[in-house]
């Protein structure tokens, strides 16, 4: 009897130390009050410039969104190559010289580039 009282007394002080070393606000409030958001009208944005023009001008007559239009230059086109790095590391084991390009640039422990010139497979693809 004497054990569960001890038992019984430990537990209630434990129990009483972990609520006296909580924080005292553990409660948040993530509701947001309408009076505190300001109203949006649409002259807010038009300081913003558009990220995008819908689609080609009809005529040539407002020289402004022609300026706009042709003053964003073109994405430039990037060929994506089909090859990944999948441990080959020999000029013996490649196909093409854009492979092996492609594998000393972004592949680890590539043995293709004897002279470290840039250019790999020399003698066999990229001549």
């Amino acid at each position: 009897m004497k054990k569960i009282l001890i038992i019984v007394v430990l537990v209630i002080l434990a129990f009483y130390g972990y609520k006296l070393l909580q924080p005292k606000n553990t409660t948040t409030n993530f509701t947001t009050d309408a009076s505190t958001v300001p109203a949006l009208t649409s002259t807010d944005f038009d300081d913003i410039p558009p990220t995008y023009v819908d689609s080609e001008p009809t005529s040539a007559s407002d020289p402004a969104l022609n300026s706009v239009v042709n003053s964003q230059p073109a994405p430039p086109v990037v060929a994506t190559p089909n090859f990944s790095c999948d441990g080959r590391q020999h000029c013996s084991q490649m196909k093409s010289c854009e492979e092996a390009t492609y594998f000393i640039q972004y592949c680890p422990n590539t043995k293709m580039d004897g002279n470290n010139d840039g250019i790999p497979c020399e003698q066999q693809w990229c001549h």
